[in-house]
């Protein structure tokens, strides 16, 4: 494990809470950032009443919608441009081609895209900046935002409280329990990828 999750967040708070939600869903380079990890323990640690919960799911929506819209903006503000230039070593894939397809895909998937993206590591930080990209509106891009923001910190940080209450002494092991988090949240990507090969 990169991070030792439940070191920061006994040590930082809500803090580390909120600027490791908002980096992993809002800028590119924090893809490496364990966001389904981190909202898991914070509601291990929720049920064992070392931090809050309500402010726990509060400091995360909050992270996570802010985080998206941030990376949105990156994606309109830059992301063409990257596309447009030529010359640079990844012009088989950012190419005015490719923008165009971007462009249509957002229209036709863009909402569904958003929301879904949120369960599957690395998709849920890059999906944003390429909704910007593809000029996807923004008032539809920001009710997908807010509804598979919610829902996936809901889902995540009460699966982590309920396990915690429903095991008492599973603060303990919490390495394996964030390990299986790992696991269970790969596993679509894992599936389309194993699916998309065959």
């Amino acid at each position: 494990m990169f991070f030792n999750v439940e070191h920061l967040i006994l040590s930082f708070g809500y803090t580390s809470i909120f600027l490791i939600v908002f980096a992993e869903t809002g800028l590119l380079v924090g893809f490496f950032l364990p966001g389904d990890t981190l909202l898991f323990t914070a509601g291990l640690l929720a049920s064992k009443n070392i931090i809050g919960l309500s402010e726990t799911l509060v400091v995360c929506a909050i992270a996570a919608i802010v985080g998206d819209s941030f990376g949105y903006f990156l994606g309109k503000r830059f992301g063409k441009r990257v596309f447009e230039k030529e010359g640079h070593f990844l012009d088989d894939y950012l190419n005015k081609k490719n923008l165009e397809r971007t462009k249509r895909f957002f229209e036709k998937h863009g909402g569904k895209t958003i929301f879904f993206a949120r369960w599957i590591p690395v998709v849920r930080t890059i999906a944003p900046t390429f909704a910007g990209t593809g000029e996807m509106n923004y008032s539809f891009f920001l009710f997908y935002n807010v509804l598979g923001g919610v829902s996936w910190v809901l889902s995540v940080t009460l699966a982590g409280f309920f396990f915690g209450s429903l095991i008492p002494n599973l603060v303990e092991y919490v390495t394996i329990a964030i390990l299986l988090v790992v696991v269970v949240s790969l596993a679509p990507f894992l599936i389309r990828l194993t699916r998309g090969k065959r």
